[in-house]
């Protein structure tokens, strides 16, 4: 049992929209695929991945570092005890080889996104949905049908008018999510409270709608919002700020008492136990994003939940970024918070595929072995095409 190939390829998510710092129209996203000697019905096991959203392709990394120290491994050495299926610790362990401490954020995603493929491709040797082999190995072995999610959307377009926010919370509430996220930052404070106004017009409870500032803010504008938008009563508010200005953080959580939420940009576990000894984030609200593909993959968000463990955070304050099968299996096998979800955003990388149905704010989780991108026609062509099917 070997992995025989690791392959790449850069897509472009095909996008127009943009938060409160930059647009999508350049942004391109790297799939992983990994091959394995192990045969089913006439053809390799093939775990696949990709490097979710908001970073650029990665593809340079993986070809020419990570791939070869993982194929030119001894192959019983990425194994697991047993001997029959691949142990995703010792392969991550084997794609950082010869990497410096430190610098963590430059090899994240690429090893993060071939961790991933990783994982997919052992739950396909259990013949598994991913999420039931983490919640057998690290779930406590309590399998879910189904996992709370909730729509990234309202994001900023030319021309946008309120009258097209509220038509878009409204397909989304029609297509059975009960809590919405829309984009701040990029307007005034006064337009940006009269967007979220209109969406809760639709939505009616404050506790339907969080709201993304996409790290936009300095302390005394972040301060500002704060006290503009505490009277409606959010889910929470994402990001004001860059997760490394614990300072700024530490004075909105004693300004603000409503749920602050960050993590999609850290790297590891690491920078997250250095913000959760300074930020003042608070276990009985806040909200922990890390997004797996873009920190070191599943592997590592095992850590992730053990240091948020350490500061006292509940696995139900765990929301990984990210809005794609992914993260759904992380969130049904490890017993997480909620997905986010984009149904219509990023082209073939957009929604959960045709194994998942949404009603009353709830996923069902896929059956299909592994992740389960086989049903997930536009991007499963590219996958397929890549592994030469």
């Amino acid at each position: 049992m070997r992995i025989v190939k690791i392959l790449e390829r850069t897509v472009a998510l095909e996008s127009r929209l943009s938060n409160a710092r930059s647009d999508f129209s350049q942004m391109t996203a790297t799939v992983v695929a990994v091959v394995s000697d192990v045969i089913r019905d006439g053809r390799p096991l093939v775990g696949f991945a990709f490097n979710s959203f908001g970073r650029y392709a990665c593809g340079e990394q993986i070809r020419d570092r990570i791939a070869p120290r993982i194929l030119g491994a001894d192959p019983d050495s990425l194994l697991d005890a047993s001997g029959r299926n691949f142990d995703p610790a010792a392969i991550l362990a084997c794609g950082q080889r010869r990497e410096r401490r430190g610098g963590y954020a430059e090899r994240a995603i690429p090893m993060g996104t071939v961790d991933v493929a990783v994982w997919d491709l052992v739950a396909k040797v259990e013949g598994k949905p991913l999420h039931a082999v983490l919640a057998e190995r690290h779930g406590g072995g309590r399998a879910r049908t189904h996992a709370p999610v909730y729509v990234g959307g309202g994001w900023y377009f030319p021309g946008q008018t309120a009258r097209d926010l509220k038509d878009e919370m409204i397909r989304y509430r029609d297509a059975g999510y009960r809590m919405v996220k829309m984009k701040i930052g990029g307007l005034s404070v006064a337009e940006d409270c009269r967007r979220i106004e209109a969406v809760l017009s639709e939505m009616g409870d404050g506790r339907a709608l969080a709201v993304d500032a996409s790290c936009a803010f300095g302390r005394d504008t972040a301060l500002d919002y704060a006290r503009a938008i505490a009277p409606y009563g959010l889910r929470w508010f994402e990001e004001p700020c860059d997760f490394l200005e614990y300072g700024i953080y530490a004075d909105l959580a004693r300004a603000y008492a409503g749920p602050l939420a960050t993590g999609e940009n850290m790297a590891c576990g690491k920078e997250l136990d250095h913000f959760l000894s300074y930020a003042g984030f608070r276990p009985d609200r806040d909200i922990i994003q890390l997004d797996p593909p873009l920190s070191f993959g599943i592997t590592e968000y095992l850590n992730v939940l053990a240091v948020a463990g350490r500061h006292g955070f509940a696995r139900s304050a765990m929301y990984p970024h990210g809005g794609n099968l992914m993260c759904l299996h992380l969130v049904g096998g490890l017993g997480l918070g909620g997905c986010e979800s984009y149904p219509d955003t990023f082209g073939i990388f957009s929604g959960f595929g045709q194994e998942v149905a949404i009603a009353d704010g709830q996923a069902t989780l896929p059956q299909s072995p592994g992740i389960g991108f086989e049903r997930q026609p536009g991007l499963y062509a590219v996958m397929k095409d890549m592994a030469g099917f």
